[in-house]
């Protein structure tokens, strides 16, 4: 732990929603473990966001690279952001090391090439897959699948929301102290089961940013937050 605070893992961290996640909790403190499925290019990953930081003149970030199971075994809290054609292997795999943590799942159900169309899975939606693989021995909470990878990378303020699903509102309060360490507002929104229509909603909002030539996201209004 740095300062009390949990490290986090992020699996399949090389790409750039994964690496743009590590650098906002790295700014903010946190010891961040990328994960991949070779040490080396979890490596290439972290000397690149190295880089970055250094170019910003951001000093004292704790950024490590790791196996993907190495990194669920060093790790409070675990953020998946595989694609979905690899989410169930990938937790098969790290179920064991998974047991009593909270598993962020940013996984989306997209199916090539028609991205931009909703279609959901018979078990509802990816966060539901995942709770149903892990069972009740992991706490899954199903978040930031609405935020562009483009927003997280480029260091600015955020004018996006994150809505979280879990069936322990505990667990959705720490990845809402989690978003908001990553510049931008958390809403508790229910159940994992309701991460089904969160997921479907990037579906939406990549059509808007193809039509729109833009990183769309969503805001809540009328909260008073």
């Amino acid at each position: 732990m740095s300062n009390n605070l949990p490290t986090i893992a992020i699996l399949g961290g090389t790409g750039e929603l994964g690496t743009g996640l590590a650098r906002r909790w790295a700014e903010a403190g946190y010891r961040v473990v990328i994960g991949s499925r070779t040490q080396e290019k979890a490596a290439e990953a972290v000397a690149n966001l190295q880089n970055v930081m250094q170019e910003r003149s951001i000093a004292n970030v704790q950024v490590e690279a790791m196996d993907n199971f190495s990194a669920t075994q060093a790790a409070d809290i675990v953020t998946l952001t595989v694609p979905f054609s690899h989410q169930s292997s990938t937790l098969e795999a790290m179920k064991p090391a998974l047991k009593g943590k909270i598993l962020i799942d940013v996984t989306v159900p997209l199916v090539p090439p028609k991205v931009a169309r909703v279609q959901m899975p018979a078990e509802g939606s990816a966060g539901q897959i995942a709770q149903l693989l892990l069972g009740d021995d992991v706490r899954v909470v199903s978040a930031f699948q609405n935020v562009a990878a483009a927003h997280l990378q480029d260091g600015n303020d955020l004018d996006c929301d994150v809505l979280v699903c879990g069936d322990s509102k505990e667990a959705r309060s720490e990845v809402i102290t989690l978003v908001k360490a990553a510049g931008m507002r958390g809403f508790h929104a229910g159940s994992i089961a309701n991460a089904a229509a969160v997921e479907a909603m990037t579906s939406v909002l990549i059509f808007v940013n193809k039509q729109y030539k833009c990183h769309a996201g969503i805001c809540i209004t009328g909260t008073g937050e």
